[in-house]
């Protein structure tokens, strides 16, 4: 079955266009309610970002799971992981993140975690969506819902972060400068690394419900490299709006991505003889991970775009660490779902261990060039049954050989074809994903 509205990561898109309507996600939770609530009873946890729009989907979310006789829980702005793992904590038959991660603060989302805080299903997003079209369902008033805002989220949350790292372990001497992308990390982040004892300086910490991801956070570092570098910090940490994506930026000022950085963590755990299965990225993995892992005798598989893919691969051949070069990495010795907060916490839990900056141990991981060109397309477009574009594909893999690679595909998340190119140097990758990126724009 087709899916019309669930993507990649739940159902996204523009406020006030459909489905980010609050008819919609009344409608979407009256038919969640009755997939995974079928008799009633229950409970959700749902938490959201700081995006302005998250009011208005929180009540109307709220209303829906009531009136479907599901009783409600508020946990207001909390990372996505954090809310993830307050449902599992807090026994909730699921929970919802009214959230559109790293996206502009006019969009906005909804995603499911069922109650071990993983992600849905295909299956069951399918069984929501057979019946999401349904007028919403009111019980009578002996059936109805109990809602209630709960208190001290943040402290919960923060204790399990700290408790990933190794026993007795802190950030005492470490000067790390956080950027919490003005999204739903902004209190948990900066009060965590400051009670492990770091000297913190918070950027992208003051949300007005607007600013969420502009000009900051895991997808605009530069705010980030510049302030690592002008007050001689450490090391530098950027999330997402909703907290699951991270990337980090050296002493030197330098960007260290999610490949980068889920090669420093494999190596360590490697060493440690804490790494079951293999390493899973994805078709975007840069092929200097693949080559750096193979050279440790360290296998790789490559999972489709979406960390419920990588999810996936990682469950089937019973590995523990996988992740996408934007930086949602998965750490499952430690949680259950992509958490950008814990995975920081990983990664400067090697730098206390072996002394080494993040420049150094980021350094034994060449990395190919790769360009990267989104396409818009007004409607969708079947990249894999048009003949011009299968061509000028072919074309590229045939030119560069061995030496790259060639991706295109569509995004989850937003009406765009990515067109992604390796190659040994920059302007064969630029030049080849420029020829490419024209034959898709004809195409559209």
């Amino acid at each position: 079955m087709a899916r019309r509205y669930f993507g990649t990561d739940g159902v996204r898109g523009r406020v006030g266009e459909h489905p980010m309507t609050v008819d919609f996600a009344l409608r979407l939770a009256s038919a969640a309610a009755r997939v995974l609530a079928p008799q009633g009873g229950g409970t959700v946890l749902i938490g959201k970002d700081t995006r302005v729009s998250g009011y208005l989907f929180e009540s109307a979310l709220e209303a829906g799971f009531v009136a479907a006789g599901v009783n409600v829980k508020l946990i207001g702005p909390l990372p996505t992981p954090g809310i993830a793992y307050m449902t599992q904590r807090l026994g909730c038959n699921f929970g919802v993140v009214i959230s559109a991660s790293h996206n502009a603060f006019e969009d906005n989302g909804i995603k499911f975690f069922d109650g071990a805080g993983a992600k849905l299903s295909d299956a069951i997003e399918e069984a929501i969506e057979a019946i999401i079209d349904e007028p919403p369902v009111t019980r009578d008033s002996r059936q109805l819902g109990r809602a209630v805002r709960l208190e001290k989220a943040i402290d919960d949350y923060g204790a399990f972060c700290r408790g990933t790292l190794p026993p007795g372990m802190n950030l005492e001497g470490m000067k790390v400068v956080v950027d919490c992308a003005n999204g739903a990390g902004y209190k948990v982040a900066p009060r965590v690394l400051a009670d492990l004892g770091a000297e913190i300086i918070p950027i992208g910490c003051s949300p007005n419900g607007r600013n969420i991801n502009a000009g900051c956070g895991s997808t605009a570092p530069d705010l980030l490299q510049l302030t690592v570098l002008g007050t001689q910090s450490h090391v530098g940490i950027a999330l997402d709006g909703d907290g699951d994506r991270l990337v980090m930026v050296d002493h030197l000022g330098r960007l260290v991505d999610g490949d980068q950085l889920l090669f420093i963590l494999a190596r360590a755990r490697h060493a440690a003889g804490a790494l079951p299965g293999p390493v899973v990225g994805t078709l975007m993995s840069n092929l200097g991970l693949e080559q750096s892992l193979t050279r440790l005798g360290i296998p790789f598989r490559r999972a489709a775009v979406g960390d419920r893919y990588v999810l996936a691969v990682l469950r089937e051949e019973g590995g523990v660490l996988g992740g996408e070069t934007s930086g949602h990495l998965l750490c499952l010795d430690r949680t259950t779902t992509g958490d950008g907060l814990v995975s920081a916490l990983q990664v400067l839990a090697v730098m206390q261990e072996t002394g080494q900056s993040l420049a150094q141990l980021a350094s034994d991981m060449p990395k190919y060039p790769q360009v990267m060109i989104n396409v818009r397309t007004p409607q969708r477009l079947d990249v894999n049954g048009n003949a011009a574009i299968q061509a000028a594909t072919a074309a590229a893999e045939r030119r560069l050989a061995a030496a790259g690679r060639v991706v295109l595909r569509a995004s989850g998340t937003e009406p765009v074809i990515r067109v992604m190119v390796e190659a040994s140097d920059l302007e064969t990758a630029q030049r080849e994903a420029e020829t490419l990126a024209a034959v898709v724009r004809a195409a559209v």
